[in-house]
């Protein structure tokens, strides 16, 4: 139901099952006050979640082997954004929040208005201090999204030594925080596999640092997208040394062995 959504929710679903998917969350774009005007991501949650309910009941049934998960993403900025987002989780049991970063000073960061004036590595730089500015004034959520989303939208993909101080930033105060990290598998599409989200490094830190909670998602906005890319992710999972890949229900976490 968000903007950028191209399929129903019924067929989505459909093909989660069809691909064989043990378990599937849904989770909508939610951004509050998203800075590109082109698009609206002021989602209708109350219908949102409605659906998401209604479908609940069809899939969760005693004895299915298939799992329908109630999530939402939510666009994390500061300020009154932020207000907004604990506003719609507060207020709706959901089982599974993302938050991620879209937006930065002011700014969508796929839009060409971010990017002048910066070259990739200042374009990053910035975007991951903001994000450790939303993350210190927001923590109702469970997993940050595609952490490394600016490297989609660079000239280049922005040097990680040259930035690697403020990822590092960003993985410390995630692993603090207690919140896991989602290896999302759209990247692979977009820049056809040249690159991963996060980057092994980042998820190598992660663990380092005592993470342990990692999900994967294909970020799928289309029915021939779901499920896309997810074994790769649990590749690169079991070669940053991790074991599990995390799940979630009335926002809980249980560990399924990969």
């Amino acid at each position: 139901m968000s903007s950028d959504g191209h399929d129903s929710l019924r067929d989505m679903v459909k093909r989660a099952m069809f691909t064989g998917l043990d378990e599937y969350a849904v989770t909508d774009h939610y951004d509050y006050d998203y800075k590109d005007r082109s698009i609206d991501f002021d989602l209708d949650v109350d219908e949102y979640f409605a659906a998401l309910t209604s479908m609940v009941a069809r899939c969760n049934t005693p004895g299915s082997r298939f799992r329908f998960v109630r999530g939402i993403e939510i666009g994390l900025q500061t300020g009154a954004a932020n207000i907004k987002n604990s506003e719609v989780v507060s207020s709706h049991d959901f089982d599974f929040v993302i938050a991620s970063i879209h937006c930065a000073w002011g700014c969508a960061v796929d839009i060409p208005e971010y990017h002048e004036n910066r070259d990739p590595e200042t374009a990053a730089k910035d975007f991951y201090d903001y994000t450790v500015r939303c993350l210190e004034e927001y923590d109702d959520f469970d997993v940050l999204g595609h952490i490394n989303f600016i490297d989609r939208f660079t000239r280049v993909v922005p040097d990680e030594d040259e930035v690697w101080e403020h990822v590092d930033a960003v993985i410390k105060k995630i692993v603090d925080m207690g919140k896991g990290l989602e290896v999302n598998t759209k990247i692979l599409r977009v820049l056809g596999g040249a690159h991963t989200t996060p980057t092994m490094r980042m998820l190598q830190r992660y663990a380092e640092l005592g993470g342990e909670t990692v999900t994967t998602g294909s970020d799928a906005h289309r029915v021939a997208e779901v499920g896309a890319g997810l074994k790769e992710a649990e590749n690169f999972i079991r070669a940053a040394g991790l074991r599990y890949i995390a799940a979630f229900r009335d926002r809980k976490i249980s560990y399924k062995k990969l």
